[in-house]
């Protein structure tokens, strides 16, 4: 499953306005050994993992998630080959930024790809929206769900957080998934944990079609201090953020990326129309409308023709 790799949709009406000119142009069987040893990425990485328009906290915390993603899945990833030119781009007045770093799995691995990013742009109403986010895609070899954390923010005393394990498979028809997956694992205390702090509030997109594709423990909340209270944002993703998606994370690498599922041929092939068609989706219903606004249609055209063959290979 795919949710929109930014999530430029989640502000849609900050993005709509006029742009200032210097912005236009099923049992569950035996474990995987997942390695202790990163790969050295060398250059490839250098852009993405700076993160440069984060604030600390919020930089250490992706950091450490996408450094215990890489160091549990080890030799089971390859190296990043994006080329440069998507590895990190701009537009032509340097008023938006972006960075994207895909590893594919190894041939015996579940894991199709990782892929990381962050977004960076001025707003016209001053300002800039900076988004960071990690997601992990499994193949059809397995039907367990996903990964995807998203940190947006447009203000310094406003933060969004998407934190989810997507499932992959229907809930109603499939119990025993939901059961596995979501209350054997007690997801949902995480969000409880999140929702007690009078500064966070539910989050709900203005995309129905995102609203579904989210499991029922899905992280998907709006956080706001005072004008005066900036640091006490970055306090709460220190805090109260990091060590829910470190959780998460954890179960995700312990349940979905290093366990087996035996998959029937029949599941195994409906599965991976369900991951394409979503892929897809999250590419015609998103990317192709933000990309040619913020980066100019020369840039986007070349990161989305990228990203359509990583999502379809």
């Amino acid at each position: 499953m795919a949710v929109p790799l930014f999530s430029l949709q989640f502000h849609t009406s900050i993005l709509t306005q006029p742009l200032p000119s210097s912005s236009r142009s099923f049992s569950v069987g035996k474990r995987f050994s997942c390695s202790s040893s990163s790969t050295s990425m060398e250059h490839h990485e250098s852009k993405f993992k700076e993160f440069p328009y984060a604030s600390v906290p919020h930089r250490e915390l992706m950091v450490e998630l996408v450094s215990t993603m890489e160091n549990r899945l080890g030799a089971s990833l390859l190296p990043c080959t994006l080329p440069s030119h998507v590895q990190y781009f701009e537009n032509e007045y340097a008023t938006a930024h972006a960075s994207l770093y895909v590893r594919s799995g190894n041939s015996s691995s579940q894991v199709d790809f990782i892929l990381g990013s962050w977004v960076h742009c001025n707003l016209p109403t001053g300002g800039a929206l900076n988004i960071t986010s990690l997601s992990a895609y499994l193949r059809p070899s397995t039907d367990a769900p996903n990964f995807l954390i998203e940190v947006i923010r447009s203000t310094p005393t406003t933060l969004i957080l998407i934190l989810d394990l997507p499932p992959r498979k229907d809930l109603v028809q499939h119990p025993d998934y939901l059961k596995t997956f979501y209350e054997e694992t007690q997801l949902d205390k995480q969000r409880q944990l999140l929702e007690k702090l009078p500064e966070v509030k539910p989050y709900f997109s203005s995309s129905l079609y995102i609203r579904a594709l989210v499991s029922p423990s899905a992280i998907l909340v709006s956080i706001e201090t005072e004008p005066s209270q900036a640091i006490r944002i970055d306090e709460i993703i220190q805090d109260r953020i990091s060590p829910v998606a470190k959780v998460m994370l954890d179960t995700w690498l312990d349940l979905c990326a290093c366990t087996e599922r035996r998959l029937t041929d029949d599941e195994s092939t409906d599965l991976a129309k369900r991951d394409r068609i979503i892929k897809n989706k999250t590419i015609e219903i998103d990317l192709e409308s933000s990309f040619p606004r913020l980066f100019g249609q020369e840039v986007a055209n070349q990161v989305l023709g990228v990203l359509r063959e990583i999502y379809n290979s």
